[in-house]
């Protein structure tokens, strides 16, 4: 019989294989106000892999990611967060185009779980939406 892994199990950097630490993101975040956790890499800052958890939770809230995942992560949110912020669908309509884009259950279609590949698909998609919508706005008022 498999065993489950625990729910609250802290994650292995995939980068290096060490393990991680809960700790707060003091000395990470520029400003952690809302006291923020992190499962850190314990070889940080040498191996600089993190992810953010839940708050109130030892959940992570996706994988860890290194600087450059964790750059092209935020880039993939702001063109997705763009779709349902200018209107162009509902936030749940959002969600469901995404899961689309990434051929995967509506329940993982979360960024945070996303690779290098599949960050620049969403950039890449959001961006074809974002220019569609502009041009058809141009196309009204011309």
């Amino acid at each position: 019989m498999k065993k489950k892994r625990a729910q609250n199990a802290a994650p292995r950097c995939p980068y290096c294989g060490s393990h991680s630490v809960l700790r707060s993101a003091d000395g990470i975040y520029r400003c952690n106000d809302k006291n923020t956790m992190l499962y850190v890499c314990s070889r940080y800052p040498a191996c600089d892999s993190y992810v953010r958890v839940h708050p109130g939770t030892k959940i992570p809230v996706g994988t860890m990611a290194n600087r450059e995942l964790r750059a092209l992560r935020n880039e993939a949110h702001r063109n997705f967060d763009r779709l349902h912020k200018q209107g162009l669908m509902s936030k749940e309509d959002a969600y469901c185009w995404l899961a689309s884009i990434l051929a995967a259950p509506l329940g993982q279609a979360h960024i945070g779980y996303l690779g290098e590949y599949y960050c620049k698909q969403v950039i890449e998609e959001s961006k074809k939406v974002l220019d569609l919508q502009k041009n058809k706005r141009r196309g009204m008022t011309a």
